[in-house]
């Protein structure tokens, strides 16, 4: 077998640490951002759904990546996997300050072309944590490709000890930007930028060891890769795509949600921020997936992919179930965290509940078991049943929830649930075939 539990464990563990620290730094956010009032935690939860589609379409190229390196390492070409390292660094640097300029430069169209017509004050805060926050593009993009590639060699403790450097740095901003220098929604964007560059120098000049499988030594030419590209761009734009049309649809479905007023933009925030723990291990093993997957197709050893695959879903699936039940219970006392007024509370604690018992159910098959068919180079059937389902469902059964059953805030997520369901039933039909078996000759062919 090509992991051992040991190996498994060395994986997983670091990082579903560091799933953990980032989603409860981003706890922390929103609790001290609330302090200066529902306008501005409604204003900051707009604009990082913008900033995670972005995420998206860094990770989706630091995921094409990945799965090439882990391709070469599968087949025993190190050499060949750090060339395809270095390129994506460029490649995902170049695109994020392209998009760091152009958000700048035209935040408050993008804004009002997204949101519409939001109340003054959420609109202020909103443009001022999306310029600051604009600016650590490049600096997102070269952490998220760096950290790919060290999971890609099995190698996520270095991964889990600079997020919890990047953490430290953000949370001890905030504290001191928020509380201390009152500068409101800014205090909660400057330190976030600035971690994240610290992040990026830092996992950059660790791929200079020469000791790693893969590495920066010899690899510093600022030339473009024709070859290597298109084998990254053939997994990262497929993915890419997907994730930025999931992102897209939830910024519509959020516009729906801002409709309703401030009060169930905070809601769904907080919302949102808890929600997260639910998919904490599920997060963490969809990253170890995507590069035992890969490592595992590359040295063509499909049966050990569908092995490590049905492995790791049951171990996220049973974890995401305890996290669950206790989170159930113990809503009344995580919503006391918050700033939120009577109905905002009310509103995210049935939500939250609601997402409690559906994750168990849906959320693995239909997020997790689709990362080893994109590992193997079969991402254009991924693509295709994540844009279809998210516009027909999320989006189209948001409208008819909210509109037409007069549903509200929890029509929103019923609508995420029906989402989740078809891709689920598509994705577990896709895998239980061959044909995602043969995508990988295919991109070889061509």
């Amino acid at each position: 077998m090509l992991y051992s539990n040991k190996d498994l464990k060395k994986l997983i563990i670091p990082l579903v640490i560091e799933q953990t620290l980032a989603i409860a730094v981003g706890m922390a956010d929103t609790i001290m951002i609330s302090v200066v009032g529902e306008a501005a935690v409604s204003g900051v939860s707009l604009v990082d759904t913008v900033n995670i589609l972005l995420i998206n379409v860094f990770s989706a190229l630091a995921t094409g990546g990945a799965v090439v390196a882990g391709h070469f390492l599968g087949q025993k070409h190190p050499e060949e996997a750090s060339k395809a390292a270095w390129q994506i660094i460029m490649f995902a640097t170049t695109l994020a300050l392209a998009i760091s300029i152009i958000f700048i430069g035209f935040h408050d169209k993008l804004l009002r072309l997204m949101f519409g017509k939001i109340e003054p004050e959420v609109m202020q805060s909103a443009k001022t944590y999306l310029i600051i926050t604009a600016l650590s593009f490049s600096g997102l993009a070269i952490y998220n490709s760096c950290a790919a590639i060290f999971r890609s060699m099995n190698n996520a403790k270095v991964t889990m000890w600079i997020s919890l450097l990047i953490n430290a740095i953000n949370i001890t901003g905030n504290a001191i930007c928020i509380f201390g220098l009152k500068w409101g929604v800014a205090g909660a964007a400057i330190p976030t930028t600035v971690s994240r560059f610290v992040g990026a120098i830092v996992i950059f000049c660790m791929m200079f060891n020469p000791k790693r499988e893969i590495n920066f030594c010899g690899q510093v030419r600022f030339r473009f890769n024709g070859d290597l590209i298109k084998k990254i761009l053939y997994i990262a734009i497929p993915n890419g795509m997907e994730n930025s049309m999931f992102q897209l649809g939830k910024i519509l479905v959020l516009s729906v949600v801002a409709t309703m007023g401030t009060s169930a933009i905070a809601a769904n925030a907080v919302s949102n921020t808890l929600a997260s723990w639910n998919i904490l291990a599920g997060g963490a093993i969809n990253l170890a997936l995507v590069s035992v997957s890969a490592v595992c197709v590359g040295a063509g050893e499909y049966k050990q992919a569908r092995y490590y695959t049905k492995k790791l879903m049951k171990i996220a699936i049973g974890i995401t179930a305890v996290i669950s039940v206790l989170m159930f219970f113990g809503m009344p006392l995580l919503i006391k965290m918050y700033n939120l007024g009577p109905e905002a509370a009310k509103m995210a604690i049935e939500v939250v509940r609601f997402h409690n018992i559906m994750v168990i159910l849906f959320w693995v098959p239909s997020f997790t078991l689709p990362n080893t068919l994109r590992s193997a180079g079969d991402v254009i059937w991924t693509m295709a049943v994540a844009i279809l389902s998210m516009w027909v469902f999320r989006v189209g059964a948001s409208y008819l929830f909210t509109y037409e059953f007069n549903l509200g805030l929890l029509g929103v997520w019923a609508a995420m649930v029906v989402d989740w369901i078809f891709r689920a039933i598509c994705y577990t039909c896709r895998y239980r075939g061959h044909k995602w078996e043969m995508a990988m000759h295919r991109q070889r062919e061509q």
